[in-house]
């Protein structure tokens, strides 16, 4: 029976105040809403849900095991707004059973467009981990769950042990999700983001490359998307259901890997979806083990099968699982170009503020709002959207960011 990894991902931006073309002043973030929605998120999601994994952790005395993603845009408004998640997620933290992993401080794209900056904003968030939790992170998310190539050679030269992504079907050539690959990583390492780690095994220094674990987006998807849809195949879900699923994947490992706001947040509780999640991982546990990401990266003699080549980004992201949730249409490139090309500028003028309202501009979320696809993937675009349109969402982003570029002059 394969192993189980289960990694939940929390994540909330800054949200943008309505800005107009001639409003000057530098404050471009709405305090009000986004206290508002992270406190009512924690109320539905993070508090219940910190308690529920607490009573997991200890009534299976830590067979249950997990790794959760906290990103430092929703880190920073927990301390401001709701430092009762934060507590919580330091009881999880305490009971070793649960690892945090590494990303991108802001959520950002800067993968795609600025090895330095992706490297900033790693070293950011692993800092900041390691004063909230106690862990330095070894295993690395990117946004979205955006890999590639590229970026499995930035999170080597960071010093990652593994990567987390995708097991899309087109980039794994017809092999199984159910195992552990090597990147290819190696020797392709850009000079700005670091050197890739080595290691000398008796056989002279040889590079160590991360190692990939690769979403279950079928059996993810179940719980997160479809829960609650009288449409799905397994409506509905339950706990013995979904272990026959579990059973019938083959392989060696099952990586379920979705949003912690899938509970209590996107399925509300009058779902079920609590009382899925409390009687899970008993079910699963009588026939399969936990085990967190570095747990299962933490030897010298993993049997990968094979090596997988992504020369082409991928994502967790709609159906195409590509990049187009924020780069798909003209006013999404538009607004990326004149952001990144803004970044030298801001560097430069060495203003610790304008480099904070930068970098939470560059959150994933608002290149997201601007988004034009239709038919399921809209929807799903719609509902996180705070704006009229994706169009009001480009002309809000391009006025603030035409304010931040007169601040760095």
């Amino acid at each position: 029976m394969p192993t189980l990894c289960l990694y939940l991902q929390i994540h909330q931006p800054f949200r943008l105040r309505r800005y107009s073309v001639f409003d000057g002043d530098p404050h471009y973030f709405d305090d009000a809403m986004n206290a508002q929605l992270v406190r009512r998120i924690a109320e539905r999601c993070y508090i219940p849900m910190n308690r529920l994994l607490l009573d997991l952790i200890r009534a299976h005395a830590g067979r249950f095991r997990l790794a959760l993603s906290v990103t430092g845009t929703a880190l920073e408004q927990f301390e401001s707004y709701a430092p009762e998640v934060l507590q919580g997620l330091h009881a999880l933290a305490l009971t070793r059973c649960v690892e945090f992993l590494g990303e991108t401080f802001h959520h950002s794209l800067a993968s795609l467009h600025s090895d330095v900056e992706f490297r900033d904003q790693v070293d950011l968030h692993r800092r900041m981990i390691k004063r909230l939790f106690g862990q330095t992170p070894a295993i690395f998310r990117n946004t979205e769950l955006i890999y590639s190539n590229h970026v499995a050679a930035l999170a080597a030269g960071l010093g990652f042990r593994g990567i987390l992504a995708e097991g899309w079907e087109p980039a794994l050539n017809n092999r199984s999700a159910a195992f552990i690959y090597r990147t290819m990583a190696a020797g392709k390492v850009n000079e700005n983001a670091g050197h890739v780690n080595q290691e000398d095994n008796g056989g002279g220094v040889q590079e160590r490359v991360p190692y990939l674990l690769l979403r279950n987006h079928r059996l993810s998807d179940a719980i997160s998307y479809r829960f609650a849809d009288p449409r799905a195949p397994d409506y509905p879900l339950t706990e013995d259901k979904f272990a026959s699923l579990v059973s019938q994947i083959g392989g060696r490992l099952c990586n379920l890997f979705m949003d912690y706001e899938t509970f209590g947040e996107h399925q509300p509780e009058s779902t079920g979806i609590f009382d899925f999640m409390r009687a899970l991982p008993g079910k699963l546990l009588e026939q399969n083990t936990f085990a967190t990401p570095g747990e299962l990266l933490a030897t010298d003699d993993i049997e990968a099968a094979g090596e997988l080549d992504v020369p082409s980004a991928i994502s967790w992201a709609d159906e195409a699982r590509d990049l187009g949730a924020w780069m798909g249409n003209a006013m999404q490139q538009d607004a990326l170009a004149e952001y990144y090309g803004l970044e030298e500028n801001v560097k430069a003028k060495n203003d610790a503020h304008i480099l904070a309202d930068w970098r939470k501009l560059g959150t994933s979320d608002h290149f997201y709002y601007m988004s034009t696809k239709e038919k399921a993937d809209g929807g799903v675009h719609t509902y996180f959207r705070p704006y009229d349109s994706p169009y009001d969402a480009y002309i809000n982003f391009m006025n603030v960011l035409d304010n931040l570029t007169t601040r760095t002059v």
